[in-house]
């Protein structure tokens, strides 16, 4: 700790606590012990450690377990923006992804989903939604159109893998996207889905992705769970 920085006591202690959480230094199930202890040990007075705790709590990182003490959870997805599927980026990250199938079947296309797909409105169109899961935790709702005929999608193996894996296997070749990101809060169905409460802040992500002959292959509409996921953007700057 850098008693002499303008930097307050808690929010260094609580950096560098997150920081260990990403590295892996502290794993998922690891206690740091009590809250005494910490500051015994830190030499940090125990209101200091427990404002770091609880804003690592609050993100997500922590959660405080009666009779057990403070556990490491899990570290926060930061998913770069690029033309990746979810699937890959937590299995990149070591995150075990899993999914369930909520719905797989043919719906008429809305105003919204024929425009993005261009095809007719009220045309049948393939909606699969999925839950998709880090390490048996919820992470994101997705809703996604497809274009009737594209491709196989059997539920089991929606299950198994990632939408953009069974698109390559099928020989499309994804070129491109076009995407949106927002927040919002959750309603309360989306809440039980994902185990936040109702109102809880969702980040949300609209996408229209294209593959190498300019067709629009799909349309997506997800929901994440913003206390345990991100989006990473690298700027830079115009010459």
């Amino acid at each position: 700790m850098d008693r002499t920085s303008p930097v307050p006591l808690y929010f260094q202690l609580s950096q560098q606590l997150e920081a260990a959480i990403e590295r892996g230094t502290l794993m998922p199930g690891s206690l740091l012990g009590n809250e005494i202890d910490l500051a015994g040990r830190l030499g940090l007075s125990r209101p200091t450690v427990r404002q770091a705790i609880q804003a690592l709590v609050d993100k997500g990182l922590l959660v405080r377990r009666r009779g057990v003490g403070t556990q490491v959870v899990h570290s926060q997805v930061k998913r770069p923006l690029e033309l990746s599927s979810l699937y890959d980026d937590l299995e990149a990250a070591g995150q075990k992804p899993a999914t369930k199938v909520l719905r797989n079947t043919l719906e008429p296309a809305t105003a919204e989903v024929a425009a993005a797909l261009g095809v007719s409105e009220g045309d049948d169109v393939h909606l699969v939604e999925r839950l998709r899961y880090a390490h048996g935790e919820p992470m994101a709702q997705l809703r996604n159109h497809l274009p009737t005929g594209l491709l196989a999608l059997d539920t089991a193996h929606l299950e198994a893998t990632g939408l953009y894996r069974l698109m390559r296997g099928a020989g499309i070749t994804l070129h491109s996207a076009r995407q949106s990101v927002g927040a919002r809060a959750a309603t309360a169905a989306e809440a039980e889905l994902l185990a936040e409460a109702e109102g809880a802040p969702l980040l949300t992500m609209q996408r229209t992705t294209f593959d190498d002959t300019g067709r629009a292959v799909e349309f997506g509409t997800h929901v994440y769970r913003a206390s345990r996921y991100a989006f990473e953007f690298q700027l830079l700057v115009r010459p």
